[in-house]
């Protein structure tokens, strides 16, 4: 995650005078609330507006940054951590090419 991007996303918030609104579950419900509205532009087909689809992205991506900042978590280091354990759950030996969940594998 770039700073410049992280920095950005504060300063829009700081100079709203949002930050008092952003609370964790606030900000949990905001994303699905942009979740939703992202799964919407996929609802009836995959035929898909990228620009639309781009711009619902970036406000999941921007709750969810948020979200990180108000629980002072390092969004590289949680990332990291995760991708760990998804490693260890989904080995590729018996992941490779699979949808199966790792309990099914």
């Amino acid at each position: 995650m770039k700073q410049k991007t992280i920095e950005e996303i504060k300063q829009f918030t700081k100079d709203r005078d949002w930050d008092q609104f952003h609370t964790p579950s606030n900000l949990a419900k905001s994303i699905c609330i942009e979740a939703g509205e992202l799964l919407e532009c996929f609802q009836w087909d995959d035929h898909y507006d990228l620009t639309h689809v781009k711009e619902e992205l970036a406000d999941v991506l921007v709750y969810c940054i948020d979200l990180a900042l108000k629980l002072d978590v390092d969004i590289d280091t949680i990332i990291h951590e995760k991708m760990q354990k998804n490693a260890k759950k989904y080995p590729v030996a018996k992941a490779k090419g699979s949808s199966k969940k790792y309990d099914e594998l």
